[in-house]
């Protein structure tokens, strides 16, 4: 089995090799990714530009384009032999609306598309907090086993959040659950010179109980099934 893995915050992202060091635990791994960080694009495709391809090493391939080119680009040239797409490990959670938002899961919403499962993983944290990977790549392994060996269903993708964890906090349980419906609140801070900027506060956002930001936020693991088609 082959696997193609992309993300949206880079080639050289150190989510990425985290999820590359599980995901090789059942597969043959693929990285198609961008050349630069692309977070928050969404689901935007190059359309008028050219889109160039750069090989990085062995099984390792940089786009110059959004994490959607990724995915197409991959499965038309480099990769169409895959079986699954993952994407991730994102540098913070994609939980409920932020899915529409993130270029993480849209790299697996094109897929879909093209009738190819896929799995979308993010790990949330909080301000000054930082990233255990060594952490994630264990945590995320036997998920990746479980939801690969799932039967397939067209038109259907599955969104992992792992949560914020304190270098003693235990390993966090597994709650398959669903989006949380609540959007983002609406705050922007205005400045004189270059006008309005989103001021948020996504800890402080609306939780819908035993929904997936709800689960996240305390202290589990997210699993959600997303139908698409």
């Amino acid at each position: 089995m082959k696997l193609l893995l992309a993300n949206d915050d880079g080639v050289d992202a150190p989510g990425l090799v985290a999820l590359a060091e599980a995901a090789q635990t059942i597969a043959d791994t693929v990285i198609v990714a961008p050349a630069e960080p692309q977070s928050g694009v969404s689901h935007r495709v190059t359309w008028q530009d050219g889109v160039r391809i750069e090989e990085r090493g062995e099984r390792r391939f940089a786009i110059h384009g959004t994490p959607a080119d990724c995915t197409r680009l991959g499965l038309l040239h480099v990769v169409p032999d895959a079986k699954w797409i993952l994407s991730g490990i994102n540098h913070g959670a994609n939980l409920g609306a932020d899915v529409y938002y993130s270029g993480t899961v849209a790299a697996v919403r094109e897929a879909v598309l093209h009738g190819w499962p896929g799995i979308a993983l993010s790990y949330y944290h909080v301000a000054g907090g930082g990233f255990d990977w060594r952490r994630a790549t264990r945590l995320i392994t036997p998920i990746l086993a479980e939801l690969t060996s799932r039967p397939i269903e067209r038109g259907v993708f599955y969104n992992v959040n792992l949560p914020h964890l304190d270098a003693g906090d235990p390993d966090p349980e597994i709650v398959e659950c669903s989006l949380d419906p609540k959007p983002l609140p609406l705050n922007y801070r205005h400045e004189e010179e270059s006008g309005l900027y989103y001021a948020g506060e996504y800890r402080l956002r609306a939780r819908t109980p035993r929904a997936d930001v709800d689960v996240c936020f305390g202290g589990r693991i997210s699993l959600t099934t997303v139908r698409m088609l």
